[in-house]
């Protein structure tokens, strides 16, 4: 196991404000293009002679025989409203039309039970959103790709600009890294999909056992929107403890070869799409970043480079089946160099950090069938992680000085069937998953130097840790779900369970094990006011890296270990008095049982996650209890009259045991989180955006300085004392965002 921190001085912070800055030039055009598909969200249907308009104009047009349509519009910033005979209507706000790309907007209605008397469509105000989701009522937000684009402080970055959302905390306020932490679950209790296909790598430069890093990978451009679910998790996706992000991906240009340039600081990144020909369309993306050259400008000692790619094609073979094939992948290298200042800040970086090399790679394909009142998907991926880290004493790269070596890699190949009907109000799915699993890791870490006598004779020999493994087996699970309306739409109820099993685990074949049902609840009070519930169970299956580990006898100690299980409670309400405004207020109650525990020092890996390099090559004990509680206020105004703003606050305690069974705060309590955002559009063009985020003080584990003295040449870096566990805190975090663009 290795990890480091990264410091950087505050006159380094200060400069590195000025690579958050880009520049976008379009030509002085006055008209632009919005188009897109209109489909039933249930059954994936298109929707044909659906209306669509400009808020507050008579610009509109009808949907086609493919539920497609198109609408030449004015540069600038617009509302869209969408009606249609027997479907609740919908608004999107705030999408932003260039005169260059054609700005993709695509609809998905929810069908309406009322029977209506008229012919004339009308757009209902005072809809509630509570049924947008038949699956997943409740702690669920939502985020258009305009909103990611334009929010302030998030450099186009999923990641942190998810941080606006309730709930959502990071890594010691988040400065320098993608740690996400929701409701108080460490950064890998989250999963993430990506048009249906699990992305196990989302961050460059990302922490093996673990899910953060130092950057995002996705390309924004490429996203539709997101959907954050922090509870009542929709049965088709696996191991999520604390959250689901399920991206969704627009198609390419249908009409068009298109693209864009995207230049700052530290990273150029170009964007083309268009047609291939009628049936087939693509998006793809390169970035190359050059944060090497500007650390070399500003004399610090770490030169981190990074390559990402992206793609998506669609074919569609007809009216009924379409075939997608999706791609993200990275290169990332971390290495070092000599400074014109030895600072104490430089000297430190240099010991304590490796040498680090990595890549990886997702692809899939996604077949889409369309049935009688449904469709059914076929999904096939392939994912791979290679990580290789170095590590030498005082940085004096010899075989003699290596004090770490990690070369590691992870493969799965997944495939899942998912059957989705929606009759008489009825919304069915299940479906069943399968996976092969490959891990080998070569792990060498020198914990202490031999020691000698007077005359040179060793008294002590060193210490290693060192082995190799080569593990492989298969995962499997089966899921249900289904969901209605009942009581004249005045009660959503929606009743889901799922089990997971695996080849490798003592007990990893008893389906029993992970039997996790779940029901949601949300009752129509009003046409303004929902009251929502949920109760779960929530399965995970430990991380590779703590699997494939081996003991001084080459023996795999790790099998014996369980599924970490997480049970949610929530109660919540919710105040819509237009399409435009929302607040919503839950309370969570979540419970944890059999976490990791190391069985050298006692500590839960609920800590652990949010430093760069690997965790869990150790051996484990699932005798580890958590819990986590709190609730969330949000307040969403969106974009009417040129202003919005989104308010959230978030009290939240994170407690976990270790070997002693005692319940101390864990490394994310940071018990108070505060996030406002507010936006203003002038005229000619101006706009101006202003974040605020606050998060309380993190726990931390002071360093044990007699051992740390001994060990520090060696290591690079101090030693934690586990017997004063997250026994100090952090000063609390603030960062203020100003953002400012021209059109």
């Amino acid at each position: 196991m290795h990890t480091f921190n990264i410091y950087i001085p505050m006159h380094i912070k200060l400069i590195l404000i000025f690579i958050l800055f880009s520049v976008e030039v379009a030509f002085a055009q006055t008209t632009g293009v919005i188009m897109g598909n209109v489909r039933d969200k249930n059954t994936a249907e298109t929707i044909i002679g659906a209306s669509i308009v400009v808020e507050q104009t008579t610009n509109g047009t009808a949907t086609d025989i493919d539920g497609n349509y198109k609408l030449i519009v004015p540069v600038g910033n617009c509302n869209l409203k969408i009606s249609s005979l027997g479907y609740q209507s919908q608004l999107k706000f705030n999408i932003v039309v260039t005169a260059g790309n054609a700005q993709v907007v695509n609809f998905e209605l929810e069908p309406s039970a009322t029977n209506l008397t008229e012919v004339t469509v009308t757009y209902d105000k005072g809809r509630s959103a509570v049924a947008t989701d038949l699956i997943t009522p409740l702690s669920v937000q939502q985020l258009t790709t305009e909103e990611i684009k334009a929010n302030p402080g998030g450099n186009f970055d999923v990641s942190r600009v998810i941080q606006t959302l309730p709930g959502v905390g990071t890594s010691s306020g988040g400065a320098s890294r993608n740690d996400v932490i929701i409701r108080g679950g460490a950064p890998n209790e989250n999963v993430y999909y990506l048009d249906g296909v699990e992305i196990p790598v989302l961050n460059h430069f990302q922490t093996q056992g673990s899910s953060g890093g130092a950057q995002g990978i996705l390309n924004v451009s490429f996203i539709e929107d997101l959907k954050l679910s922090s509870s009542a998790f929709d049965a088709r996706y696996d191991n999520a403890l604390a959250s689901t992000f399920v991206i969704k991906q627009r198609d390419g240009n249908r009409e068009r070869i298109s693209g864009n340039v995207r230049l700052s600081l530290t990273e150029a990144v170009a964007t083309l799409e268009g047609p291939i020909n009628s049936k087939t369309t693509f998006l793809a993306s390169v970035r190359k970043s050059y944060l090497d050259l500007l650390f070399k400008a500003i004399d610090l000692p770490i030169r981190p480079n990074f390559y990402d790619f992206q793609y998506k094609v669609t074919h569609k073979f007809n009216a009924k089946t379409s075939l997608s094939a999706i791609g993200i992948g990275a290169i990332d290298r971390f290495k070092f160099a000599q400074t014109k200042n030895s600072t104490p800040e430089n000297i430190y970086i240099t010991r304590s950090l490796p040498y680090i090399n990595q890549w990886n790679y997702t692809t899939g394909f996604i077949l889409n069938r369309k049935i009688e009142k449904g469709f059914i998907n076929f999904i096939a991926s392939r994912n791979m992680f290679q990580n290789t880290l170095d590590k030498f004493e005082d940085e004096n790269q010899i075989e003699s000085k290596r004090t770490f070596e990690l070369k590691s890699q992870e493969i799965e190949n997944k495939f899942k069937f998912d059957y989705n009907k929606y009759v008489n109000a009825w919304k069915i799915t299940f479906g069943v998953m399968t996976q092969y699993v490959k891990y080998n890791t070569d792990l060498y870490s020198k914990v202490t130097n031999s020691v000698t006598d007077s005359l040179g004779n060793e008294t002590t020999p060193a210490q290693f840790v060192k082995f190799k493994s080569d593990i492989e087996f298969f995962k499997y699970g089966l899921f249900g779900q289904i969901a209605k309306n009942i009581f004249n739409e005045k009660l959503l109820f929606s009743l889901g369970f799922r089990t997971d099993m695996n080849s490798f685990m003592k007990d990893g074949d008893n389906p029993l094990k992970t039997l996790s049902p779940r029901l949601s609840l949300s009752y129509h009070i009003s046409s303004k006011f929902d009251l929502t519930g949920s109760i779960g169970t929530y399965y995970k299956i430990p991380t590779y890296t703590t699997l494939g580990y081996k003991d001084d006898n080459d023996v795999l100690v790790n099998k014996d270990m369980k599924y970490i299980q997480s049970i949610h409670y929530v109660l919540g309400t919710q105040y819509m008095p237009n399409e435009a405004f929302r607040v919503t207020v839950e309370g969570f109650y979540k419970q944890y049982n059999d976490y990791p525990v190391s069985t050298s020092t006692g500590v839960s890996l609920a800590n652990q996650g949010a430093n760069f390099g690997s965790i869990g090559s150790e051996e484990i004990k699932s005798t580890g209890k958590g819990e986590t509680y709190g609730f969330e206020i949000f307040v969403q105004q969106k974009l009417i009259k040129n202003i919005f703003y989104v308010v959230s606050y978030t009290f939240v305690r994170s407690i976990f045991s270790g070997d002693n069974g005692k319940l101390i705060p864990s490394s994310w309590d940071n018990q108070h989180l505060i996030s406002a955002t507010l936006g203003k559009k002038f005229k000619r063009g101006w706009e101006m955006g202003l974040k605020y985020r606050f998060a309380g003080g993190s726990p931390y584990t002071p360093y044990d300085m007699a051992v740390s003295q001994q060990t520090y040449l060696l290591l690079g870096q101090g030693t934690l004392d586990n017997t004063k566990l997250n026994s100090e805190r952090l000063m609390a975090f603030n960062q203020l965002d100003l953002r400012v663009d021209k059109k």
